[in-house]
């Protein structure tokens, strides 16, 4: 990309596309195409068809979407499974009818098998069944990179796939049932914090491991991405590191302040047992996450305590 290309981000108001934008902005890049929902509703057809035949942007990066936490997908995996299908065909299609020279497609390591070996490779991707909970999910995510890839094998685009960990950082999500994990997890243990309560009860019994990665690091590897990667294969991003979610709990609730006791809801799913990504094909191309967890969720509470907007949500 040059610095004055036409970059369209979708989605810059989330936690992924801002930190892309911000990232974008950081490394020079002057000609930064936003649009909020109320501007452009990335579902409807026309009028995804109008942006792109107006602005015809060089470069595309699609971090728009539905997201949720185990909660939020189980109950309603039809609305997450519709919405991120429509959007995602809407984009890609009309980048690529637009003339669009790159498109950089963010999915999820929830598209990787239930079982799948670990840490899991790209290629093992459609090789078994998907974790039943966020199941309409992947299968929207899957459908995007299917598409990116057979526009590439068809009509000879550019179009790369990025499956990225369990991401948090700066404009997460902290809804108390709708957020992912450890946003979820910050937000509890601080009330708890304000409340003095003698305990905070988690999901599960903790067992689960889980791979996070700081959202500012994920834009950094997208940005790299887009220079420095072609090819039909997704590509993971991740930090090649795992814990248990009881020792993420404990993690948390040392950043927060919280020195009460952690119970855990067995009644409660854990999800996929073990979700860690293999991150040799990024380790190859000369990239490596910078931020270490425990540092990474004090910048999150810090994010955390001074936007009351991202707080309320």
């Amino acid at each position: 990309m040059e610095k004055n290309d036409k970059i369209f981000v979708a989605g810059h108001k989330g936690m992924v596309g801002s930190a892309i934008v911000r990232e974008l902005q950081k490394q020079g890049y002057t000609n930064i195409i936003l649009r909020t929902h109320q501007e452009l509703d990335l579902t409807r057809q026309q009028d995804v068809e109008q942006f792109f035949a107006a602005e015809k942007p060089d470069y595309v990066f699609l971090a728009a979407g539905k997201v949720g936490g185990i909660a939020a997908n189980a109950g309603a995996l039809a609305d997450f499974m519709y919405e991120n299908m429509v959007l995602e065909m809407n984009v890609i299609h009309e980048a690529w009818k637009h003339g669009c020279r790159k498109l950089e497609f963010l999915g999820s390591s929830c598209i990787y098998p239930r079982l799948a070996p670990q840490p899991m490779p790209e290629s093992c991707l459609l090789t078994s069944e998907l974790e039943k909970t966020n199941e309409g999910y992947a299968l929207a995510k899957i459908s995007g990179l299917k598409y990116c890839e057979y526009l590439n094998r068809q009509y000879g685009t550019d179009y790369i796939s990025v499956m990225p960990t369990n991401l948090y950082g700066p404009n997460d999500n902290y809804h108390p049932t709708n957020s992912h994990v450890l946003p979820a997890m910050i937000r509890r243990f601080h009330e708890a914090k304000e409340a003095e309560a003698p305990s905070v009860t988690c999901w599960g019994d903790g067992s689960a491991l889980r791979e996070f990665l700081y959202v500012d690091d994920l834009a950094d590897f997208c940005v790299f991405l887009m220079n420095h990667y072609s090819g039909d294969e997704t590509i993971n991003a991740g930090t090649g590191k795992e814990l248990s979610i009881r020792e993420l709990a404990e993690t948390v609730a040392r950043v927060v302040g919280y020195q009460g006791e952690i119970l855990w809801d067995t009644n409660k799913p854990n999800g996929t047992p073990r979700k860690l990504l293999d991150v040799s094909k990024a380790k190859k191309l000369g990239w490596k996450y910078k931020t270490e967890l425990e540092e990474g969720i004090r910048l999150a509470y810090e994010d955390f305590l001074t936007n009351p907007v991202r707080v309320e949500r």
